[in-house]
C-alpha cells in the first residue's frame, strides 16, 4: 500500500529537504523516525526539494508499506519522536501509482520581508531597511506570467531537462508589518523563487525599471537576474494534487 504524509517544518536547522551525505535534512529525520516506528527499512519520496534554511507550511512525501497500519497511531508516534521543528499533519492511503513529486499539479511559495526591525521575526522573515516601490514590484511580477522559460532564475549546475514553468500567480501584498510575495506555478527550478524575489527587489529599489524583467527573462542568463535573497524568508505553502489521488 502506498501512503502520503503531509507535514510542515521550520527549516533553520536543516540542509534542505533532501538527504545529504554530511548534513542533516528533513527527509533524513523523517525516514529515521518512520523506520523506528515501523521497524522496517522505509524510503520516502518528497514532493520536491527545498533549499537549506527554507521552511514548509505544507509538504508531502510518499512511502510504501505492506504492513497493516493504524494511521492515527502512526501519526501520534511520529510526532512524539520527531524534533519540535517537524510536524506531521496527516497520513493517508493513495492509489498504488500515486507519486508525491510527479502528480503535483501546482506548488505555491511565499517570501516574507519585514519592513521594521522585529526580533521575533529574525528567523522567519528578511529585514530589509530600504524602502520598496510595491506598485513597480507588482507590475514586474505580472510580467512573469507572460513567459515559460525561466533559465535566468535557475542555478547553473542543475540536471533538469527543461527550464519551462507555467506561473499562474505572482504578486506582492502588504500583510501587517510584512511585505509578502505569493507565487504559484506548476513547477519550480532550483533557487528560482529566491532569484525572482531578488530581481523584483532591485526593481522595487529603483535600481532597474519594470521593463528590466523582460530583459532578464529573455537573456536566459542567471547573471542578469538579481541576487538570491536569504533562505529564511521563504516558505513552501501549498502543494495541489488531483482530488482522486486519495483512497477513501
Amino acid at each position: 500500500m502506498r501512503y502520503f504524509i503531509e507535514l510542515s517544518y521550520f527549516g533553520k536547522a536543516y540542509h534542505g529537504w533532501q538527504n545529504q551525505p554530511n548534513s542533516i535534512s528533513v527527509q533524513e529525520v523523517l525516514e529515521k523516525s518512520l523506520n523506528r516506528v515501523l521497524r522496517a527499512s522505509i524510503e520516502i519520496v518528497g514532493a520536491g526539494r527545498t533549499d537549506a534554511g527554507v521552511h514548509a507550511k505544507q509538504m508531502f512525501a510518499h512511502f510504501d508499506s505492506e504492513a497493516s497500519l493504524d494511521l492515527a497511531l502512526l501519526k501520534y508516534k511520529l510526532n512524539s519522536m520527531l524534533p519540535k521543528d517537524v510536524a506531521i499533519s496527516e497520513i493517508f492511503p493513495v492509489k498504488k501509482d500515486a507519486h508525491a513529486r510527479f502528480d503535483a499539479l501546482a506548488r505555491s511559495y511565499e517570501y516574507h520581508i519585514v519592513l521594521e526591525k522585529d526580533v521575533f521575526n529574525k528567523d522567519t522573515a528578511w529585514f530589509l531597511k530600504q524602502k520598496l516601490d510595491l506598485e513597480k514590484m507588482n507590475l514586474a511580477a505580472a510580467i512573469l506570467k507572460e513567459y515559460t522559460n525561466f533559465k535566468c532564475f535557475s542555478k547553473s549546475r542543475t540536471d533538469v531537462r527543461t527550464y519551462n514553468c507555467r506561473i499562474d500567480k505572482a504578486e506582492w501584498k502588504l500583510e501587517g508589518n510584512k511585505m509578502v510575495f505569493h507565487i504559484t506555478a506548476d513547477r519550480f527550478l532550483r533557487n528560482m523563487v529566491r532569484a525572482v524575489v531578488g530581481t523584483l527587489i532591485e526593481i522595487g529599489q529603483n535600481k532597474n525599471p519594470v521593463s528590466h524583467m523582460h530583459e532578464v527573462i529573455k537573456s536566459e542568463d542567471r547573471g542578469e537576474a538579481g541576487t538570491s535573497v536569504p533562505a529564511h524568508g521563504l516558505y513552501l505553502t501549498r502543494i495541489k494534487y488531483p482530488e482522486n489521488i486519495r483512497i477513501d
